[in-house]
């Protein structure tokens, strides 16, 4: 194992002193972990949670900030953040309209948040309402979760939802819009190569070099097939065409979002970008907005994932809304 690290056991503590001191617009709570924008809690404001097993970083610290997300509970690597956690998030965020909680679909963060809720009700009084993600198609179950995956489209909610919550609606608008934004995408991942977890000290996965897995989520997990290696032509068709198969996209404008998984190159990026742009535009998808980029990651796994999201007026609204937190930024 080759990594930027001292010792495995601090490896996120340490990258928290990193974030507190590159990021002096934020404020690092180092006890519980816990990356908070600095103005918050805001008066009036519907504050935004979310947070998970880091590992995946922009991914969800990355997204605090202006337009995005009030605070971010950073688990250990590919672990949940604990109730505490998050209750201090919650609490260290809630403004008197309430908190939005944005839990991907895994066991132990679902579990984790739901917990968390009931303790920040009791504690500090604050009004919570949860949306889980549940975009991947790959599986149905995996060993993680029951039922889908929460994946890519995290990302696109917590913009959504946190344009939303910035232009102070209430509690109900900005949950509903961040429904409304899970249930028009839909993601699909494959991965090159696996990635090392620090404490174990060797790949989670054998993947031989001339293999790749389709459907991977984004700890390892194994997904729908192992297959050869093929062109990024093919690569792209193996992730649009189960997508296209599961939602109809075509008619209204759709948000195609190309994901790198943490030991892509950009360059690679782009180029799976032009061939699901034109995959899409041979299927009549009309593409009228797009990310390309690393921004949900499984560490140093070298592949990528597609996101589509079906937009409406509203969701592309609020989608050019601007943003500025450490990893996406517009319009200010």
């Amino acid at each position: 194992m080759k990594k930027l690290i001292n010792d495995p056991a601090n490896v996120l503590s340490e990258s928290l002193l990193g974030v507190d001191a590159a990021h002096p617009e934020l404020r690092v709570d180092h006890e519980h972990k816990v990356i908070f924008r600095g103005d918050a809690p805001r008066p009036g404001k519907v504050g935004l949670v979310s947070g998970g097993g880091s590992g995946h970083e922009p991914l969800h610290g990355g997204f605090v900030g202006h337009g995005m997300l009030d605070a971010a509970a950073c688990g250990e690597v590919f672990t949940s953040p604990v109730p505490d956690q998050i209750t201090a998030a919650t609490n260290g965020v809630d403004g008197g309209a309430g908190v939005l909680h944005i839990v991907k679909n895994y066991t132990g963060d679902v579990m984790n948040f739901e917990m968390a809720a009931e303790m920040a009700g009791a504690t500090g009084g604050a009004e919570v309402v949860a949306v889980v993600t549940d975009d991947d198609v790959a599986v149905q179950d995996s060993l993680y979760t029951v039922g889908r995956r929460g994946v890519g489209v995290t990302v696109l909610v917590e913009k959504i939802a946190g344009a939303a919550a910035e232009a102070e609606r209430s509690l109900s608008d900005v949950a509903a819009v961040a429904r409304r934004v899970n249930a028009a995408g839909r993601s699909m991942g494959l991965a090159l190569t696996s990635c090392t977890v620090p404490a174990a000290g060797k790949p989670t996965f054998d993947l031989p070099d001339d293999q790749i897995e389709v459907g991977i989520g984004i700890h390892g997990e194994p997904g729908r097939t192992r297959v050869p290696l093929a062109p990024a032509a093919e690569m792209a068709r193996m992730l649009v065409d189960p997508i296209l198969d599961d939602l109809e996209f075509s008619g209204d404008g759709v948000l195609a979002f190309v994901n790198g998984m943490g030991g892509t190159p950009l360059i690679e990026l782009y180029l799976m970008y032009h061939e699901v742009d034109r995959l899409l535009a041979k299927a009549g998808v009309t593409v009228t907005r797009s990310l390309v980029g690393s921004y949900i990651t499984s560490l140093d796994m070298a592949g990528c994932s597609v996101t589509l999201l079906k937009l409406d007026d509203e969701m592309l609204r609020l989608w050019d809304a601007p943003v500025r937190t450490p990893a996406l930024r517009w319009g200010l």
